[in-house]
């Protein structure tokens, strides 16, 4: 799950927000969307054997209020967020190999996503071998790409995705065994976790998810999720429980502490009317209690891996109109996300947003107005407004 937060400049009420729209809507009615002839595809080796490329990009249009540099005048920006590039491969029915990349943000380096080797035996028992997703929550399972809103990333997150020491983008060095029997699913793992700092003691990451579908079942590459399927796969109830805890997980090299976590998380889509020219309706919410020796507000440590101590819990909302307006469909939503620290204040933030769904999630419009001061460190922040518009295509 990578940190992408549309929006995340500071930002106050005090200026009048009907102007900042009215100059957010004329910048977006003035950015048309090209055509271009994109290649994907799959080489075949042998009767068994293949290699697959693609591509995701992810880019909005952001303007915060008093966000310019000079802190009074509204800031206006065009930000890539994500662009990434897709390699798998399969040398027999039971083996495979992936290999994907990001560039964050668009002004980094080119990084390495996911470098994995795959044994999948059945659907019962698979093991992944090397750099990939920590079993975690839903919102850090889905990535940027699957989500059902724009701004998922308003919550404290778990240590592989704080910035490297204990990994990035959600991913991490390790192997998991992952596999379904009937609706259960489960994955179970165990990486490098923090290296360094507070870990002196060289002490692993241990990680689980067990998720239960009392409907139809979600189909995801993997132990993987989503949080809409826009209707694809009818009625979908999923109960999610996952587990993270690391002795000597937080902490510097002089004061170490250990950090455990859990989440809860449920996911509902139902389906109104026949498949294809149907309305969905999508409910989303978790529940986060993260236990860590060592926070963010502690007294200064030299150098830290501090995370959130404390629960966050958010709500999502959203319903797709079965009419096609042009290529898509519409799809209006609601989030609100509460953050309460345990040595610090509570914080919240909503957001209102639309997808425009042309592909599902290949392709598909996002406009949305979000305001409060939760952030993804789970700490209050300044009570910002913002607008944003995003683009994202996948092949």
């Amino acid at each position: 799950m990578e940190t992408t937060i549309a929006g995340g400049g500071q930002l106050s009420a005090r200026q009048g927000l009907p102007a900042l729209i009215l100059r957010s809507l004329a910048v977006v009615a003035g950015c048309g969307v090209a055509g271009s002839t994109l290649a994907a595809g799959k080489i075949e080796i042998g009767d068994e054997s293949w290699v697959s490329v693609g591509a995701g990009i992810r880019t909005a249009f952001i303007a915060v209020e008093d966000g310019a540099p000079n802190g009074d005048d509204n800031s206006t920006d065009f930000d890539v967020q994500n662009i990434r590039l897709y390699f798998n491969g399969q040398v027999n029915e039971w083996l495979g190999v992936t290999v994907n990349t990001d560039e964050i943000f668009g002004d980094g380096p080119v990084d390495v996503l996911d470098a994995m080797v795959r044994f999948e035996m059945s659907p019962y028992f698979n093991v992944w071998v090397g750099r990939m997703l920590t079993p975690a929550d839903r919102i850090e399972m889905n990535g940027p790409f699957y989500s059902l809103t724009w701004n998922q990333y308003t919550q404290p997150l778990y240590p592989s995705d704080q910035g490297g020491d204990a990994g990035t983008y959600g991913r991490d060095d390790g192997v998991t065994v992952w596999g379904k029997a009937g609706k259960f699913q489960y994955a179970v793992g165990a990486f490098d976790g923090l290296e360094g700092l507070g870990n002196t003691s060289d002490s692993l990451l241990y990680a689980a998810r067990f998720a239960y579908n009392f409907l139809n079942m979600e189909d995801n590459p993997g132990y993987y999720t989503s949080s809409t399927y826009y209707g694809g796969l009818g009625n979908i109830l999923t109960l999610g429980l996952s587990l993270q805890s690391q002795s000597d997980g937080t902490g510097s090299a002089t004061q170490s502490g250990d950090f455990s976590g859990y989440t809860v998380d449920l996911l509902s889509e139902t389906v109104f009317g026949d498949k294809g020219s149907a309305g969905v309706l999508t409910i989303e919410a978790e529940y986060k209690d993260f236990d860590a020796d060592y926070t963010i507000a502690s007294p200064a440590q030299g150098d830290c891996f501090c995370l959130f101590d404390g629960d966050s819990w958010f709500a999502s909302a959203a319903f797709l109109f079965p009419a096609e307006v042009g290529p898509g469909k519409f799809q209006p939503y609601v989030r609100f996300v509460e953050n309460s620290p345990s040595d610090s204040d509570s914080s919240d933030l909503t957001e209102l947003g639309v997808n425009y769904v042309i592909s599902g999630h290949n392709a598909r419009l996002n406009f949305n107005y979000a305001t409060g001061d939760a952030n993804i460190s789970g700490y209050a922040g300044s009570d910002v407004d913002s607008l944003s518009f995003g683009v994202q295509v996948q092949i």
